[in-house]
């Protein structure tokens, strides 16, 4: 920690927070919120739980960090105002005590491909001021630092000479092309100089008298004669004027001779072996500047040539076996003639696979050698015949997205990549993973001078690139692209950023930080959270982490169910008040009191698929087989390469197979097994399930069309000529013209927030008066879109179709959502269990799908994670697979066969560490998974 860090942590300790201090909020009604009234304490590491949906977002996210939003914004003028979001004014009677609020939530923020890690973290900025100040520029054409001289260094150089040494400072006589040697002698005589010097010293006055005099080879203009002695200050003035005089009129070069025989060439130009270098300066080093990006690629790293994954397409196969694809037919077979009779004279071994060459011949094999050509040269005759249409089609076939071959994908001008740090450019450290880099620092061995220069910037690397290690995110290069993190890595590297800006004072919401974290970086999660408490912040967590609850100052428990059954605070104070408050759901769970158990037996199968040969990214040449008809989970360490096992290569590879449009597959040799068993995959996330703001569950799980072909068959619907149609509030007929079944009116106020009113004609029902006359059972069709599911199965008891469609929705535990709820006020979990639901409510008519979930107990309770793993056991008696990638131990104790990748992160990873029933992977000692079990 910085000094400044450590002297504010001890003021903090020294000056406690008073009770009147805390944060005080009074009638908050946000979303279901009841009118809550809370306490909480200020510089505290505060955690708020309850089961999905209670409120605990409403009431960080909406309420406190909104207002603390609000308010910074209110201090701005209006005309700055009306450029921001527009903020809304939560629904609560008054907020005391509210510190600046700074919310991290769970989401990868950005899509853009010129973000980085590095960039994100702000590291990448730290790095170029690193070298643009310390960076030494290495000639590509010597490997000599290329330096520029001054007049300081001229002089320098002069009083090391020996005492008597007789000096000539000289320039190069230059003749310009449209003068002659009389005309530059004149202007030479006008300027104040009256001598060249070609090894003896002329005079200009005899030499304008000689007409045919020209100047050989090596003339220069004298500018100075000096002995060295014991130089006082007025002679160091006088030598410092001739030298400035001489480098600006020997545009930047002079030459002291000494003694008629050394000669000693100084430049204030950079440059070097013939090369003009570039200055570092910060700019050089930005890929997202003109100035600095590579110009090939713009700084994307990537740009349009023949992609090598579309040419050798299955890198299984040898070169023999046609492993390259468009070497083949009659007349481009040749290639591949040619290519195996030369291979014995360049060695290359034509029966190999083409996955299990090495570099140096695989580069062969693209660039040729010794008279036999390759992959390139066979690309090169293509483009010189796209005249020819079928040139141009075969052209067109393997052009894809490659690796740019100017910065070879360092994003960055080749100047730029001239500059070093201890031996290696920016790019090279941008391809370390963070704890490779953190050891290369520490190793880093800079001159006193560059140290001095340095040495704010390498606290900022250092105390960034150390939160990075803390929070798990070791095994992450600094030029891994922001949008292929996951949301837990994503919001663990703002975190990273908040905390390298070391606040003090300030409020931190997070919204479940553990999440994609296994339990061992949970550990270092809480130790990150509770320097960012001891730096004097209030942090508030909204999670379900028991390792979190037991280390927290405080804790709120939501609930006591969800949604309208819910938005009240059940309990606050302690771990151990939590535990013993009997109304508290959460309390009871981390007691032992209620649990979820372990499955009595486990499932057998003898139906699988198996990929083989997987090495994408970090995976180590994996060979893993995936049990169908069971609960199979993925577990191990973030970073140990789940994801991109399942959803890098199992994914898109079954896919791909199923002749489904599909992502890049991951490096692997093949997917075997009883693929033709499956009848589809899903891919189940936790994105919305509605763009819309008219999209919720009931239409999503297509109920809705029945409870509109139910209201069209009533008397009155029939009397009036009313068909399904009118009950529907995405089509005219039916629904409220005026707000187009929107249920509100939204008036755009500039710079205020825009306000929503209820619709004056329908009265916020969506619907035409005469349509709402329409009753079934006593109610209209805007009612039953105000039911909750649970309500709902009981008000139509006596409709099997609408049941059997709903039921689902209840038995993943959403049972208190309303029927028509907009869809974009559902959280993660809540989208991810609708999808789940509507599966469910298919029954067995679909055939045998392979579900993959990625961390399905985001965002949920324990009381809700036992509803999901009903759901799960539901799904798999219908005769469906699941598969999870998880790292949740009460998930992963009731799967039927682990998976377990590891053992460490990065590089570290990428190996099976266990398959097998959960039992066995206690015995493992290389895995932390089994530790935790």
């Amino acid at each position: 920690m910085p000094d400044t860090a450590k002297k504010n942590s001890t003021v903090k300790s020294i000056r406690p927070v008073k009770p009147l201090d805390n944060i005080f909020i009074k009638g908050a009604r946000v979303h279901n919120l009841k009118n809550v009234s809370v306490e909480i304490p200020r510089n505290k590491l505060i955690v708020v739980t309850g089961v999905s949906g209670s409120g605990k977002s409403s009431l960080t996210i909406d309420t406190l960090f909104a207002e603390g939003q609000r308010r910074y914004a209110e201090s701005l003028s209006a005309y700055a105002r009306q450029f921001m979001a527009r903020m809304v004014k939560p629904d609560v009677d008054f907020i005391k005590g509210l510190c600046p609020a700074i919310a991290i939530e769970q989401k990868v923020i950005t899509r853009t491909p010129r973000s980085t890690v590095g960039s994100m973290t702000e590291v990448y900025d730290y790095l170029r001021l690193l070298y643009a100040r310390a960076g030494k520029t290495i000639s590509p054409v010597s490997g000599r630092e290329v330096r520029k001289d001054d007049v300081k260094d001229v002089v320098e150089a002069m009083s090391k000479l020996t005492i008597g040494d007789k000096v000539l400072i000289l320039i190069p006589f230059r003749q310009h092309t449209h003068r002659n040697a009389q005309e530059e002698l004149n202007i030479l005589m006008q300027k104040g100089f009256s001598r060249l010097y070609d090894g003896t010293v002329l005079r200009i006055e005899d030499l304008l008298e000689d007409a045919k005099w020209k100047a050989a080879k090596d003339t220069y203009v004298l500018i100075d004669r000096l002995v060295v002695k014991d130089f006082d200050e007025d002679d160091q003035h006088r030598i410092a004027d001739s030298v400035g005089t001489a480098f600006y009129e020997g545009e930047g070069a002079l030459q002291l001779e000494v003694n008629g025989t050394q000669k000693l060439s100084f430049s204030n130009k950079f440059e070097l072996d013939g090369i003009q270098f570039e200055e570092p300066v910060p700019n050089l080093f930005s890929f997202n500047n003109p100035f600095g990006a590579c110009p090939t690629c713009e700084g994307f790293s990537q740009v349009l040539g023949i992609d090598s994954d579309l040419v050798i397409p299955d890198k299984r196969l040898s070169v023999y076996e046609g492993g390259v694809a468009p070497w083949k037919g009659e007349k481009l077979g040749w290639w591949k003639e040619q290519f195996i009779k030369g291979a014995k004279k360049i060695d290359f071994p034509i029966h190999k696979p083409i996955i299990d060459l090495t570099k140096a011949q695989y580069k062969t094999l693209w660039e040729g050698s010794h008279g036999v050509l390759g992959i390139n040269d066979f690309f090169k005759e293509v483009e010189q015949n796209l005249y020819k249409v079928q040139y141009r089609v075969l052209l067109s076939r393997y052009r894809g997205r490659t690796e740019c071959p100017d910065c070879k994908g360092y994003r960055l001008r080749k100047e730029a990549l001239y500059v070093q740090v201890g031996g290696k450019h920016i790019g090279e450290l941008c391809e370390m993973p963070t704890k490779d880099l953190v050891k290369w620092f520490d190793q880093l061995k800079l001159s006193e001078y560059d140290q001095q220069v340095a040495k704010r910037v390498l606290i900022e690397i250092h105390h960034r690139l150390k939160t990075l290690m803390d929070v798990g995110l070791g095994y992450l290069t600094m030029n891994r692209l922001a949008n292929s993190l996951s949301g837990g890595e994503s919001q663990r590297i703002q975190l990273t950023r908040s905390l390298g800006s070391n606040l003090t004072d300030s409020l931190y919401i997070l919204d479940e930080p553990s999440i994609g974290l296994h339990s061992r970086d949970t550990e270092r999660l809480i130790r990150v959270l509770k320097e960012l408490r001891d730096l004097g912040n209030t942090v508030v967590v909204v999670e379900h982490d028991d390792m979190m609850m037991r280390e927290a100052d405080h804790i709120i428990d939501m609930g006591p169910l969800a949604s309208h059954l819910g938005g009240e605070v059940v309990a606050s104070g302690n771990y151990d008040e939590l535990i013993s408050n009997p109304k508290s759901l959460t309390g009871q769970y981390l007691s032992g009191a209620l649990q979820i158990e372990v499955p009595k037996k486990l499932r057998n199968w003898n139906r699988s698929i198996k990929v083989e040969g997987a090495r994408q990214n970090n995976l180590q040449d994996l060979t893993v087989e995936f049990p169908l008809n069971t609960l199979c989970v993925v577990s191990g360490v973030s970073g140990s390469g789940k994801t991109t096992l399942v959803k890098q290569i199992l994914y898109p590879g079954l896919q791909k197979i199923k002749g489904e449009f599909a992502d890049k597959v991951g490096l692997h040799k093949a997917i075997t097994g009883d693929v033709d068993y499956l009848s589809q995959i899903e891919m189940v996330d936790q994105n919305p399930i509605g763009k819309s703001s008219r999209s919720n569950p009931v239409t999503y799980i297509k109920a809705y069309d029945e409870i509109r072909d139910l209201y069209a068959k009533q008397p009155l619907s029939k009397m009036r000529g009313f068909q399904p149609k009118h009950f529907s509030f995405n089509v005219d007929g039916g629904r409220c013209d005026t707000c187009k079944g929107e249920g509100e009116q939204v008036v755009e106020m500039q710079f205020l927030a825009d306000v929503h009113l209820t619709c004056e004609v329908c009265g916020g029902k969506k619907f035409k008066e005469e349509v709402l006359e329409v009753n079934y059972n006593g109610k209209s069709i805007y009612d039953v879109l105000e039911m909750s599911v649970d309500e709902s199965l009981e008000f139509f008891k006596a409709e099997k179709d609408i049941i059997q469609k709903i039921k689902p929705l209840s038995d993943v535990g959403l049972g208190y959502v309303k029927l028509g709820q907009s869809s974009d006020t559902l959280s993660g979990g809540e989208a991810q269990r609708v999808k789940l639901a509507s599966f469910l409510g298919k029954g067995k008519a679909q055939g045998h799908i392979l579900f993959i979930f990625d961390e399905p107990t985001t965002g949920l309770h324990f009381h809700d994670i036992k509803k999901l793993l009903a759901s799960f056991n539901a799904l798999i008696e219908q005769g469906h697979s699941i598969l999870v990638i998880e790292h949740n131990m009460d998930v992963i104790k009731s799967a039927d066969w682990i998976i377990d990748l590891g053992p460490e992160a990065g590089d570290g990873g990428g190996n099976l560490v266990y398959a097998g029933i959960p039992s066995g992977l206690k015995k493992v000692k290389e895995s932390y998974t089994g530790r935790f079990l």
